[in-house]
C-alpha cells in the first residue's frame, strides 16, 4: 500500500486536517531578516565558558529532571523564587506544556488577533477550542470589547502577547490587570521581546495569581539556537505543568547552555541598546516611503503595510536582492502587510535601500 493509500486510509486527527504545519522561510541568503532572530552571535567568551562546562557533564547520566540549577539561576536573573520557574525547550514548548496542562477537548482559549501564530496552533494542536478575538485596525488591544468577549465566552486560557508579535507594540500594566480580573481562567502573557520594550510587567505576578508570563533566550540573548524559554507563575501552575511534562525534557546539554547563559548575561544583551537605535532608524526612514505605512514597534522588528503594491511583489523583490524578510499578508487583519527583524546597521541599510527601490517601481 502506497504512502498515499495509507494516509487516505488511517489519516490524522480529523480536527486538524486544516491546519497547516508552521513554517517560516529558512533559505540561504546574503541577509535573514525573517524570524526575529539576533544578528549577532554570541560571544566568543560565551562559547569558550560553555564548552569547558559541557566538558565537565556527565553525558551518560540523564539530566536533573527538576533542573533544580538552572531554576534557581533564572529565577536569580529575574528577581524572583526559584518555586516561580519553569523552563523547556524554547518558549513554544513551555505554551505547549500551559495547554497540555490547563487546555483540552472540554476547555476554551482566546486569543486576540492578529497576533503570534503559534498561540492559535498550539491550542488547536492541544485539542482546546479556539476562540478569536479581534484588536483595533491599528492593531491595539481594544479593553472594553476584550473584557466583553472574556465575559461572554467565559476562556479557560487567554493568550496576550506584549510586544506584540507581528504587530510589535504592548499592552499596558492596566489592561492586564483589568484582563487578569475578568478571566475565569489562566491569563498567558508572552513576553519574548521584552528586553526590547521599556514596560516589562513581572511585577504583576504578585497581585495575578492567574497569570503566567513566558519568555525566550531566542531574541535579545542571541541564542535562538539553543531553543530554551521559561515562564514564571505562581507555584501552583508549575506544579501543574509537571504533570504533563516528559522526564527529563530539558538535556544536560541545554541545562548547561541555560546557566553559562545567565553567567554571561550582560555580554549577551549588550546589543539590545544598538538593535533598539536601528529599529528607530528602520521605522523612521520607511515611514516617510511613500505607498507604504510603518508601525512603531518595542520589539526587535517593524511591521509594514504596503498600499500600492502587493506584499508577495515587494518581498520577492527583496528576496531577488539577497534579503529575506516575512511576508504576513495571508494572515487574517495583515492584509498586504510584512514585517522585518533588526538586522546589523549594514544590513538595515541595503534593506531600506532594496526596500525603497521595491516601493518606487509602483
Amino acid at each position: 500500500m502506497s504512502d498515499r493509500e495509507l494516509r487516505e486510509r488511517i489519516g490524522g486527527r480529523s480536527d486538524l486536517a486544516d491546519l497547516a504545519p508552521y513554517r517560516a522561510p529558512q533559505l540561504d541568503v546574503a541577509i535573514r531578516l525573517n524570524t526575529n532572530e539576533s544578528p549577532y552571535p554570541p560571544p566568543d567568551s560565551f562559547k569558550e565558558a560553555l564548552a569547558t562546562r559541557i566538558a565537565r557533564s556527565d553525558l551518560h547520566r540523564y539530566p536533573d529532571r527538576e533542573f533544580a540549577e538552572l531554576r534557581e539561576a533564572l529565577g536569580s536573573a529575574a528577581g524572583t523564587i526559584t518555586e516561580r520557574v519553569w523552563a523547556a525547550n524554547g518558549s513554544n514548548e513551555i505554551l505547549l506544556q500551559i495547554m497540555l496542562a490547563f487546555g483540552g477537548s472540554e476547555r476554551k482559549a482566546m486569543t486576540f488577533e492578529p497576533t503570534y501564530p503559534m498561540h492559535s496552533q498550539i491550542t488547536r494542536i492541544s485539542g482546546t477550542r479556539l476562540i478569536r478575538g479581534r484588536r483595533n485596525p491599528d492593531h491595539t488591544i481594544h479593553l472594553e470589547a476584550t473584557l466583553e468577549a472574556i465575559t461572554s465566552q467565559a476562556p479557560d486560557i487567554v493568550f496576550l502577547c506584549s510586544p506584540n508579535n507581528p504587530t510589535g507594540n504592548t499592552v499596558s500594566e492596566e489592561e492586564v490587570i483589568s484582563i487578569c480580573e475578568a478571566a475565569p481562567g489562566i491569563v498567558i502573557l508572552d513576553e519574548a521581546y521584552v528586553e526590547f520594550a521599556e514596560r516589562p510587567l513581572l511585577s504583576l505576578i504578585e497581585d495575578c495569581d492567574r497569570l503566567i508570563i513566558t519568555r525566550s533566550f531566542s531574541k535579545a540573548w542571541r541564542l535562538a539556537g539553543l531553543r530554551l524559554g521559561f515562564l514564571i507563575a505562581h507555584p501552583w501552575v508549575i506544579e501543574e505543568i509537571q504533570k504533563v511534562r516528559l522526564p527529563y525534557h530539558l538535556s544536560v546539554l541545554t541545562q548547561a547552555a541555560g546557566l553559562t547563559a545567565v553567567e554571561f548575561a550582560d555580554e549577551l544583551r549588550s546589543t539590545v541598546e544598538t538593535m533598539k537605535l536601528e529599529r528607530e532608524r528602520l521605522y523612521r526612514e520607511m515611514s516617510t516611503m511613500k505607498g507604504l505605512g510603518a508601525y512603531p514597534s518595542e520589539a526587535n522588528f517593524v511591521f509594514f503595510t504596503s498600499f500600492d503594491r502587493p506584499a508577495a511583489e515587494i518581498w520577492q523583490h527583496l528576496l531577488d536582492a539577497g534579503i529575506l524578510i516575512r511576508d504576513f499578508s495571508d494572515l487574517p487583519g495583515c492584509e498586504s502587510s510584512l514585517r522585518v527583524s533588526v538586522g546589523t546597521p549594514e544590513q538595515n541599510e541595503a534593506f531600506l535601500e532594496t526596500l525603497s527601490h521595491a516601493v518606487a517601481r509602483s
